[in-house]
């Protein structure tokens, strides 16, 4: 039976219509089952139970049964006048410029700091006094407008993102061992102001990174995207919170200004570079763990102890300084040559795997060979002070992971961003310093304020580079916008 033009017409309006019935229907029996589920579940006494019955939170249910509103008693007595903390000092310090006695001076103002001395904090009230012709001088191990001493602001820096306590924990641990008191929120500011300070020190490690002659990178999933590790023999880099991508590489390792040695593991984000040594010990273990998969299995034990003889025939032709230029780039000829005897086999095997497990195998050998063709097996030969595997990157970010592991990272942006910097700064110090303490770092963080520049920047300066124009941080981890 066929229809014509005005009965399908007709048709799908009635079918159009019957279907919203139906929608209707539906919508209604779905808000009758959630209405039916809630009842239900009221009525269960182990649903119930599942709220807190405690004295507080019962006192709440009730002034939200009555419609009350309970206010809250706020235990602070509102921001402490600094005449009343320079009443409670452990002592009073006179500060004129160099040269004059506090007699010839006049006085400019006075400054409550927290300092840590002879194992324990103590209050000290500066009387800072301005010269005769209005010198000024400069409070040794003070930031300005700090009402803490360097010495407490580094600490607390390298408890929380070095060692990686909690803010509860690092202020248990200065209570104990300093009888220093400070709230959370006390925290929270110092180290939002320590990193607003080296945010320049920052951007100049960026810069540093991309001279570099080797920089090993890893990355590893954090809890808000990725954490990027960049490690030089001139900067130590790590960027919490950033994208795993090609856009967030190129801005932190640019290919038309990186002329060294990039050492990483196979991924894709690290390909096209011109010079680059591929991570050993990642081929290695797939290699092993295809032995531990099939025990016996021949073919696997063969080509994971013939990766190991090429690789340690390797390191010993980069230890021995008997061989010229030439000589070890001949010898690199001849590890290519047991590469090939050893993958030669199974790449030139065009047979589909019949396994997932040979599966695994083949895409190892051809890995191999890709990666020998490619001349990013054995850069390390030649380069003495370059490493066959990424392992120095890799051990860069294993707090990190312990962390992401354990819930002990940052949750905003915000977040990420000052731990990138305090982390950076500290960890290139540690790198850079002859000893890392506290002593030394403050010592040498006293000796930027003093003279005006870092030693990053001073570093930027010998190598004939300009400083830093823009935040690397607003590159690769912009601020979320606020509507």
């Amino acid at each position: 039976m066929e229809l014509d033009r005005d009965q399908l017409i007709s048709l799908v309006v009635q079918l159009r219509d019957e279907l919203k019935n139906v929608r209707e229907e539906l919508k209604a029996g779905h808000d009758r089952i959630s209405e039916l589920e809630q009842q239900l579940r009221k009525q269960s006494p182990d649903a119930r139970l599942q709220d807190e019955y405690s004295l507080k939170a019962e006192e709440l249910r009730q002034n939200k049964r009555s419609g009350k509103r309970r206010r809250q008693k706020s235990e602070r007595r509102g921001r402490r006048t600094t005449q009343e903390k320079l009443d409670e000092a452990d002592r009073i310090q006179i500060v004129c410029p160099d040269g004059f006695h506090f007699e010839q001076c006049k006085l400019h103002r006075q400054r409550p700091v927290w300092r840590i001395e002879h194992g324990r904090a103590v209050l000290v009230a500066y009387h800072i006094f301005r010269g005769p012709s209005g010198e000024l001088p400069d409070v040794p191990g003070l930031l300005p407008r700090s009402e803490f001493g360097l010495e407490i602001l580094v600490t607390l820096a390298f408890e929380v993102v070095i060692v990686g306590l909690s803010m509860d924990k690092t202020i248990g641990q200065l209570g104990f061992f300093w009888d220093l008191s400070l709230s959370k929120s006390q925290v929270d500011s110092l180290l939002n102001r320590l990193a607003r300070d080296w945010e320049p020190e920052f951007d100049a490690l960026c810069e540093l990174l991309a001279v570099s002659a080797v920089v090993h990178a890893d990355e590893t999933s954090w809890s808000i995207n990725s954490v990027w590790a960049l490690l030089s023999e001139k900067a130590r880099v790590l960027v919490f919170g950033c994208h795993k991508d090609a856009a967030t590489l190129e801005a932190l390792l640019p290919k038309d200004l990186f002329a060294g040695v990039l050492v990483s593991d196979d991924a894709a984000v690290y390909r096209n570079f011109s010079q680059a040594q591929k991570c050993w010990a990642h081929l290695i273990r797939k290699a092993i763990k295809l032995t531990l998969q099939d025990p016996e299995s021949q073919q696997y034990r063969r080509f994971l102890d013939g990766l190991l003889e090429v690789y340690r025939t390797a390191q010993r032709i980069q230890r021995d300084r008997r061989f010229s230029d030439a000589g070890r780039a001949a010898k690199i000829d001849e590890l290519d040559n047991m590469l090939c005897e050893l993958c030669g086999g199974r790449f030139m095997d065009e047979t589909e795997p019949s396994t997932d497990l040979e599966g695994d195998f083949r895409n190892l050998v051809h890995e191999v060979v890709r990666l020998m063709g490619k001349s990013e097996l054995f850069t390390f030969v030649t380069r003495p002070n370059v490493d066959g595997t990424n392992n120095e990157a890799e051990r860069g970010l294993r707090d990190s992971a312990q962390a992401r592991k354990t819930g002990r990272t940052s949750k905003t942006i915000r977040g990420a961003r000052r731990r990138t910097v305090l982390t950076s700064v500290l960890e290139s110090l540690r790198l850079s310093l002859p000893v890392f303490t506290l002593s030394t770092v403050v010592d040498e963080i006293q000796g930027w304020l003093t003279a005006g520049i870092s030693r990053f920047g001073l570093l930027l300066q010998t190598l004939g580079l300009p400083p830093p124009t823009g935040s690397m941080l607003d590159t690769v981890l912009p601020l979320p916008r606020t509507s």
